[in-house]
């Protein structure tokens, strides 16, 4: 996956928490699972369509919150509810491969992918604790 630059001005920096590889393949798929979402039934807008936009969305913001906290507490606290919206929209995902609405094979893909996001959360949260705990006297 390639680092994202800004689009409007290439010559100005992105966001500290844009260059996270984590928080780039979260919202390569956000946008993969918007993307899909504009295809549902309209009977599903305001039920597993709205549900799962969310919480697709909440992974990446959750990753901008968690590292732009100020204090060490704050970011965990982020990075781990980013990890529990992932494991929601995994969730959400097998809901719209159950009713046929998405293919075993692209349900499979994507839960796959939220799971390295889960696990570049995982790691992340271990580098936080461990600067951390550097820094305690």
């Amino acid at each position: 996956m390639q680092e994202i630059k800004n689009s409007t001005n290439p010559e100005k920096t992105v966001a500290g928490f844009e260059k996270l590889w984590v928080w780039q393949k979260a919202h390569y798929l956000m946008q993969e699972i918007h993307q899909f979402c504009k295809t549902l039934p309209r009977t599903e807008d305001f039920k597993l369509k709205d549900q799962i936009e969310r919480c697709s969305s909440s992974v990446c913001d959750n990753i901008a919150e968690g590292y732009t906290a100020y204090y060490y507490k704050e970011k965990i606290k982020g990075f781990y509810i980013a990890r529990k919206e992932a494991g929601e929209t995994q969730n959400q995902l097998r809901k719209l491969m159950g009713k046929k609405y998405l293919s075993p094979e692209l349900s499979q893909n994507w839960v796959e992918g939220y799971e390295e996001v889960i696990r570049g959360i995982n790691g992340y949260v271990r580098y936080i604790n461990k600067k951390k705990n550097s820094k305690e006297p």
